[in-house]
């Protein structure tokens, strides 16, 4: 069999199971930062490790603590599936904490598995970070009989955190109709709690763990949260619930993009201070939204590592990213999907308005209204390459004349004004190129993507 090459994407190493993630894969992986935190740390050693409900997540993560247990490190095992924004919490805040490593494919197809480590300031592991633990691929790590492994329960200062963040009186006080779709995600038995410890009456459904996520994608989009009430917002989480998505009061799925408009207008609105960091990836909504509320912007890459990276340097009101990620200023600098619904539901009670309404008003507000759309191109890395020249070489998309280009991410064409774009760049986590579409007129958005459909 092929020896399978370790690479770390925007958000970890992916691949799929028993074949690209295997045992032999994980210890390799394992030994590395098993090395590259024995080199950075002389006098702590305890590292978290936590699980998705993925196929055999539980039995990797056993895996990797002992590994880590032999060679010599505490390990903080969590006893239960657990969300990705508490152990990356916990890689901060835990007690002599050196990092965290998660046992996680987030969105991807149920056959994937992937792994991820958490440093310990409890955001996505950056680019020098991951490049230097693959230099140590190759080293077996010492070995020792110094290592423990205990298991606990890994929420309660997560929990007392989120209390202070959240006013979960406001919400008590003013409660939204709320349907929570558990989407057999990791946020079930999280989310549902701190709805429960405070006394927020809500509906659910899909409230159980499963390894297939019921047959679909664990994705909170509208194709795969299927419950809908008429006058009821609808909240989920993927599978590791760093994401979140929603639906509104009338069944309508409210991209991320305008969620994060809504939001910023909201935070601003109650003393929150500081830049709105955003992926590259982000509507031009947020943009206008941000200039007229006199907020500071920063760009950056398509990955909440380099969201988490610019949190860590700035004062942050809000970063988020076009695919359901968030945080805000003063958490940790990791998407945070419970949280996103928290805000969202304190933001309905607090201004005692629907999301409808909130949606139409962040509209008027920017005096302008933006379309998105987005098409996945499945290729292999030679076909990629090809397929991006074909596209830079155009003088012209659909007979929309390219403008200017930003190349922060892959490459970013503003196409006839600075209100319609065509964002070319790979993914970091699947075979795919995609090509993220934009403008203030349908008509344009449908012609770009028939152009890009049929070049592709």
């Amino acid at each position: 069999m092929e020896e399978v090459k370790i690479k770390f994407g925007t958000d970890g190493f992916r691949g799929i199971i028993a074949r690209d993630f295997t045992f032999n894969t994980v210890e390799k992986i394992i030994k590395a930062i098993a090395c590259y935190l024995k080199n950075l740390y002389k006098d702590k050693n305890t590292i978290i490790i936590g699980y998705d409900p993925r196929f055999m997540a539980v039995n990797f993560a056993k895996f990797c603590a002992n590994l880590l247990k032999d060679f010599g490190f505490r390990v903080i095992l969590s006893s239960k599936v657990v969300p990705t924004p508490i152990v990356a919490f916990c890689a901060k805040y835990y007690p002599d904490s050196i990092g965290a490593i998660m046992l996680t494919a987030s969105h991807n197809p149920k056959e994937y598995q992937g792994i991820k480590f958490i440093p310990n300031y409890g955001g996505p592991a950056v680019n020098d970070i991951t490049d230097e633990i693959l230099k140590y691929l190759n080293i077996n790590p010492k070995k020792s009989h110094n290592g423990e492994i205990i298991e606990k329960n890994l929420e309660d200062d997560y929990f007392l955190h989120i209390q202070k963040l959240i006013n979960f009186d406001i919400i008590k006080n003013n409660t939204p109709n709320i349907i929570f779709d558990g989407l057999y995600s990791s946020s079930i038995g999280y989310f549902d709690k701190l709805l429960d410890m405070n006394g927020i009456k809500y509906e659910s459904y899909n409230m159980y763990h499963s390894s297939d996520f019921g047959g679909g994608l664990p994705e909170p989009k509208q194709k795969f949260m299927k419950y809908y009430k008429d006058g009821f917002i609808t909240l989920a989480n993927d599978g590791d619930a760093d994401r979140y998505g929603v639906i509104d009061e009338k069944g309508n799925y409210i991209s991320p993009n305008i969620i994060l408009a809504v939001l910023l207008k909201y935070l601003s609105s109650k003393g929150h201070k500081g830049k709105m960091i955003k992926t590259v990836g982000v509507s031009a909504l947020v943009d206008v939204v941000a200039k007229k509320l006199n907020i500071e912007t920063i760009t950056t890459p398509v990955g909440f590592k380099w969201l988490g990276e610019a949190m860590r340097n700035n004062e942050t009101i809000l970063a988020g990213e076009d695919s359901g990620g968030l945080s805000i200023g003063g958490h940790i600098p990791e998407k945070d999907g419970i949280l996103a619904c928290l805000l969202i539901l304190e933001m309905l009670a607090d201004t005692n308005k629907t999301l409808n309404q909130l949606v139409f008003e962040i509209k008027e507000f920017a005096s302008c209204e933006f379309y998105t759309d987005r098409v996945d191109v499945k290729v292999d890395n030679e076909s990629k390459l090809a397929l991006v020249d074909k596209f830079l070489s155009f003088n012209k998309i659909a007979d929309y004349k390219i403008c200017s280009k930003l190349s922060i991410d892959g490459t970013k064409l503003f196409l006839d004004d600075s209100k319609t774009s065509l964002l070319i760049r790979k993914s970091g986590t699947e075979p795919l190129l995609r090509f993220y579409i934009e403008s203030d007129n349908k008509d344009k958005l449908n012609n770009i993507k028939e152009f890009v459909i049929k070049n592709s």
